[in-house]
């Protein structure tokens, strides 16, 4: 018979669950604080790669199970093979997945509990928004170890004020919930009770709305960010008269002037 830690170890590193055009990709090694171990990388790669060829996903909602969100990179699993190139492999690794999450077109909700700390405050600045129970603590901790945050470094500099970036990277000091929420680390936060319950109202109005829009508006929000505000203003202007051509666009103006519902296509 299986014990309890065979059945665990067994267990998929992800699990994926989908309802309601919403599919939530919840980190699920609870033992190890779901750190972001190699093969956690590769399967959050996978679904995400998965999920962008899916019409039916709207939004994806990333969580974590046990005690924390995430704790970061697994520093056992790193520390076992002490090899630069390797390191700069697993890095890379974890840039290109950030990266993916920016990039495909639904939006991404990070549902935070416990603690989200190193890659995994990374996690939760470099999702679309962030909800976060009123327990969850967050931290870029690695210059305590004498390592200095740098990929997380990127999500919070480009979310919070550049000040209180560096002075979480450069202290390592963890920071509650309802300063996270006024530093721009996360959008909300609510009693542990509520965290599921408002992860999926938030979800389900985003869902709703017609596709065509938020992924139109999601790839705009990021490219416009780097460009300069006359660019900015230019492509701004081209990707919404392009967006206006749209059916479902047709069909919403059409149905707020006539007074009616709209019939949305997607």
């Amino acid at each position: 018979m299986s014990t309890n830690a065979e059945n665990i170890h067994t267990q998929p590193v992800l699990l994926r669950e989908d309802a309601e055009n919403i599919a939530t990709l919840t980190l699920n090694r609870p033992g190890k604080f779901n750190a972001l171990s190699e093969d956690l990388l590769t399967a959050l790669q996978d679904a995400l790669d998965g999920v962008a060829r899916d019409d039916s996903v709207k939004v994806v909602v990333i969580a974590g199970t046990g005690r924390a969100f995430c704790g970061g990179h697994d520093l056992k699993e790193m520390r076992s093979q002490p090899d630069e190139d390797y390191y700069r492999y697993l890095f890379n690794k974890c840039s290109d997945m950030m990266l993916t999450m920016t990039g495909i077109p639904q939006p991404v909700i990070a549902r935070v509990h416990g603690i989200a700390t190193a890659a995994g405050c990374q996690l939760v600045a470099n999702a679309d928004l962030a909800v976060a129970s009123s327990n969850a603590t967050f931290a870029t901790s690695g210059v305590n170890l004498g390592l200095f945050c740098a990929t997380p470094g990127v999500p919070l500099a480009r979310n919070m004020l550049r000040k209180h970036a560096m002075e979480m990277l450069l202290t390592g000091d963890f920071i509650d919930a309802d300063t996270a929420a006024r530093l721009g680390l996360v959008n909300r936060v609510v009693e542990p009770d509520r965290l599921d319950a408002e992860v999926n109202e938030l979800a389900v109005h985003i869902a709703t709305r017609p596709a065509v829009a938020v992924r139109t508006g999601k790839r705009m929000f990021y490219k416009q960010l780097d460009k300069d505000l006359e660019s900015a203003y230019r492509f701004a202007a081209d990707t919404m008269a392009r967006n206006m051509m749209a059916k479902d666009t047709v069909e919403g103006i059409d149905a707020f002037i006539e007074k009616r519902s709209p019939a949305w296509k997607l």
